[in-house]
């Protein structure tokens, strides 16, 4: 007596994998900035200070106009990457969202 031989019937489904969407990083928190215009007025004050002996224990950096205003527009180039970054991570979160869905 031979044993009865059954047919195996294979089923294949397609499954995509999940896909990982690590968490975005800390926003940033930026630290207080105290400006100063450096005016002939203050800078007279601040040269009087430094020859009487009572130097301020502050370091002054300066920028030209133009320094600060390469300043200012890289940091709005900064800003729009940023933004733009966002929104296409957010796009793709959204795409994946939806073929969960479906």
């Amino acid at each position: 007596m031979q044993p009865q031989v059954k047919p195996v019937e294979v089923v294949t489904v397609a499954k995509t994998a999940p896909i990982y969407h690590p968490p975005l990083p800390e926003s940033i928190e930026s630290a207080a900035i105290e400006w100063r215009i450096l005016s002939p007025d203050v800078m007279q004050a601040y040269l009087a200070a430094i020859e009487a002996g009572e130097e301020p224990r502050a370091a002054y950096y300066g920028l030209t106009s133009q320094g600060y205003e390469n300043l200012s527009m890289t940091m709005g180039e900064v800003t729009r990457y940023i933004e733009q970054i966002l929104h296409i991570v957010g796009y793709y979160k959204d795409i994946d969202k939806e073929n969960e869905e479906e």
